[in-house]
């Protein structure tokens, strides 16, 4: 009983109150952005410090890895795989640049709502790059086509509706900042993050094929993370070539940089657990929660208000988002019984034949 007990808490209590965690970890990360930027902290040198630090975090458990695999040792590492790792962090790298540059000029509460576009964007490119079959006979397809149809409408309805205001920090709270953003940068700041959300896709795809190479997690991130160092300290240095913008004070700015560098690390180990302990499904289920966060973070510590056109808009993104994802899960139930019917096994629905090979494909940036 007592181990039954403690198997319960490890396949579900645990993965709950972890995802929980994370996604307050990645919505703070993005309301102490906000703050610092409104400080005067330049986005070019917060991400490149960002990926310095990720890297020396990631740096730090290397002996302890080479330690437990001395006897088994690490894969072979191939020459083929450094141009895809290069890739992943140059793919990486664009994705912070254009998505901190849009969340700069709107809200956390924005880019949360509009992360949830990510399916939709994935499922469009899968078909055009023919990953992908659309039986439109299907209620598989059909629910992945409407998911993101009404995902992209939900994306219009927060990018050019604001309304009333349904929520608001009042003028004798304590917050980091008072800051209200005008129409036309609410706007241009929701199409640079919607435009940042097509790049994860394309990230999957290429890590994908890193992970099928060399499948060993931390290595991976790793060397992601250095290559997106490598690759953002010289474009940054370039743009920002001001030596006073590098230093940073001891004040909102130097926490958003330490928190954003450990935020990222966490967040990645933490997601590559839960998918492989519950599958990919499981850790996006929890991705409309950071809406919610990011909407109450915004209110008390930066003095937000919140829009009715982005609970609307938010609700209509959430519906697209799990009908996709529900279509996704229709899909592989149905090809893990196919797979079964071809080899004559016995299976069910409560163990997939493809959770493994999926769960290799959902690495975060």
């Amino acid at each position: 009983m007592a181990s039954s007990g403690r198997y319960y808490w490890y396949m579900n209590v645990v993965p709950f109150f972890a995802m929980v965690a994370v996604e307050c970890f990645s919505v703070g990360s993005s309301v102490l952005f906000k703050a610092a930027t409104e400080k005067g902290l330049s986005y070019y040198v917060f991400i490149a410090y960002s990926y310095a630090i990720s890297t020396f975090i990631l740096l730090l458990p290397f002996p302890f890895i080479f330690f437990a695999t001395r006897s088994s040792g690490l894969p072979t590492f191939k020459a083929s795989l450094v141009g895809r790792i290069f890739l992943l962090g140059l793919i990486g790298f664009i994705f912070q640049l254009i998505g901190y540059k849009g969340l700069e000029f709107s809200s956390p509460t924005l880019a949360s709502a509009l992360s949830n576009l990510i399916p939709a964007f994935t499922y469009v490119l899968a078909i055009l790059f023919r990953m992908e079959k659309a039986t439109l006979k299907s209620s598989s397809t059909q629910a992945k086509i409407i998911g993101s149809i009404v995902s992209i409408i939900g994306a219009l309805v927060v990018t050019l509706y604001k309304g009333p205001i349904v929520l608001s920090a009042s003028a004798s709270s304590s917050s980091l900042l008072s800051s209200s953003s005008s129409q036309g940068d609410w706007v241009l700041g929701a199409f640079l993050l919607a435009a940042s959300y097509t790049l994860p896709p394309l990230w999957f795809i290429v890590q994908t094929q890193v992970m099928e190479q060399y499948p060993v997690e931390l290595v991976v991130v790793f060397l992601y993370n250095l290559c997106g160092t490598l690759i953002s300290a010289p474009a940054c240095i370039l743009v920002e070539s001001s030596f006073s913008v590098w230093r940073l004070k001891l004040d909102i700015t130097l926490l958003a940089v330490i928190f954003s560098g450990f935020c990222g690390c966490l967040v990645s180990v933490v997601h590559t657990w839960a998918i492989h302990l519950k599958g990919p499904v499981y850790v996006s289920t929890f991705k409309p929660l950071s809406v919610v966060i990011a909407a109450a973070m915004s209110v008390i510590f930066l003095g937000d208000a919140l829009y009715i056109g982005s609970v609307i808009g938010a609700g209509i993104l959430s519906i697209g988002f799990y009908a996709v994802l529900w279509g996704k899960a229709k899909s592989s139930a149905e090809l893990s019984e196919e797979y079964c019917l071809n080899r004559k096994l016995t299976c069910n629905s409560t163990t997939p034949l493809l959770n493994n090979q999926q769960g290799k494909q959902s690495f975060p940036i």
